[in-house]
C-alpha cells in the first residue's frame, strides 16, 4: 500500500510540557529542522501542564514572532494525557504528532512515522528499538502497555508509545469526553482499529530526571483496569465462583472425614479456611471500591483541563473543558 507521506501537506505537533525549561529550545529547533526537510506546513503546540519552573515563560519567548509555535498554559497540573487532549483539540492540520518534551523522542525520527501512514492505517506508534530505562521500569511499562492493548481489543496496538502520529479527524469520536481520567490511546481506539508501529531510536534523557515513578505506573495500571474496562469485575465474579466450588470441596472433605474417622479437622484448618475466604471477600470489595471511586469522580463533573492563557491562538479557539 502506497504511503501517504508524500500527500501530507501539514501536521500539528502536540507536546505536553512539564518542568522542561531547559530542553524546549533545542526540542523546537530540531522539530522545525526535521519538518522543514519535507517542506511540510506545521504548527507546534506546547501545552504547559502546571510546570513549577519557567517553562511557560520559555514557551512565550519561543512563540514570539513565530505564529506556527503556539502555547497553552493550563491553570494547574492535570496530567500528561489531559494536556495532550487539550492540544489535540486545538490542532488545525490533518495529521497530529505527539511526543514527549525531554528529547527522548528524536524529532529526526518523525519522518519514519509519517512514512508508515497508508490508506489502511490511522495511527502509527514509534516504538523504541531499545528501551532506555532500567530493567524493572521497562518490564512494568511493557506489561502495562500490553494489558492496555488487550483491553483496547487491538493486537496491532501492542507496541504503544507516547511518540505517535494519527489522523486528527479521530478526535471527533471523543469530542464530548469530559472524564478527568484520560488515556489517549483508549480514546483513539474508539474511532479506529487500524494501528501499526515502526521502530525508532529513543535517546536517553538529556535534561533533568524523569517525573514517572513506580507508583505512577501502578496508578496508570489501576486506571487502565478500572477506568476503561469491566474485566476486573468479571475477574471478581469468577473468583467468587471459584471459592464457591472450593467451599463445596472443603465441605465434602469435612463430611467424608467425619464419616470415616468420626471427627473433623481442628481449629488451624478452620482458621485457614476463614482467612482464605476473608481475603477473597476483601479483594472483591477492593475492586468494587475502585469502580465506585471512578463513578464518584465522574459524578463531580471535574473538567479534563482548564486553560489559563494561550499564545498565538484566537481567543475563541481554546476553551477550558
Amino acid at each position: 500500500m502506497e504511503s501517504l507521506s508524500n500527500l501530507i501537506s501539514g501536521c500539528s505537533v502536540v507536546i505536553p510540557v512539564y518542568n522542561s525549561e531547559s530542553s524546549l529550545e533545542e526540542l523546537v529547533e530540531r522539530i522545525i529542522n526535521s519538518l522543514s526537510i519535507d517542506s511540510l506546513d506545521y504548527e507546534i503546540i506546547l501545552v504547559n501542564d502546571g510546570s513549577a519552573d519557567r517553562s511557560w515563560e520559555k514557551i512565550k519567548d519561543l512563540s514570539l514572532n513565530k505564529p506556527n509555535i503556539r502555547g497553552i498554559n493550563l491553570m494547574r497540573n492535570f496530567g500528561q494525557h489531559n494536556a495532550l487532549l487539550c492540544g489535540i483539540r486545538a490542532a488545525k492540520y490533518e495529521f497530529t504528532i505527539t511526543m514527549d518534551d525531554d528529547l527522548q523522542h528524536p524529532p529526526e525520527e518523525i519522518h519514519k512515522l509519517l512514512a508508515a501512514l497508508t490508506e489502511n492505517v490511522d495511527v502509527v506508534y514509534g516504538y523504541p528499538e531499545k528501551l532506555p530505562h532500567s530493567f524493572w521500569r521497562n518490564l512494568s511499562s511493557k506489561i502495562t502497555k500490553r494489558i492496555l492493548a488487550y483491553l483496547m481489543g487491538i493486537r496491532s496496538a501492542r507496541e504503544i508509545s507516547a511518540f505517535r502520529v494519527f489522523r486528527t479527524d479521530l478526535r471527533r469520536v471523543f469530542q464530548y469526553y469530559r472524564d478527568p481520567s484520560v488515556i489517549l490511546d483508549v480514546l483513539l481506539s474508539w474511532g479506529t482499529s487500524r494501528f501499526t508501529f515502526v521502530l525508532v531510536k529513543e535517546d536517553v534523557r538529556k535534561y533533568g530526571k524523569s517525573n514517572y515513578k513506580f507508583t505512577n505506573l501502578i496508578k496508570q495500571a489501576l486506571l487502565v483496569f478500572t477506568g476503561f474496562s469491566i474485566l476486573p469485575l468479571r475477574l471478581s465474579s469468577w473468583l467468587g465462583f471459584f471459592f464457591v466450588i472450593f467451599g463445596l470441596a472443603v465441605f465434602l472433605y469435612v463430611f467424608i472425614s467425619y464419616l470415616s474417622a468420626g471427627s473433623i479437622p481442628g481449629f488451624p484448618f478452620l482458621a485457614s479456611i476463614i482467612s482464605i475466604f476473608s481475603g477473597a471477600q476483601l479483594f472483591v470489595l477492593g475492586i468494587m471500591g475502585e469502580y465506585l471511586g471512578r463513578i464518584f469522580e465522574r459524578s463531580m463533573g471535574r473538567p479534563n483541563y482548564i486553560v489559563g492563557q494561550t499564545v498565538n491562538f484566537p481567543e475563541t479557539t481554546i476553551q477550558g473543558q
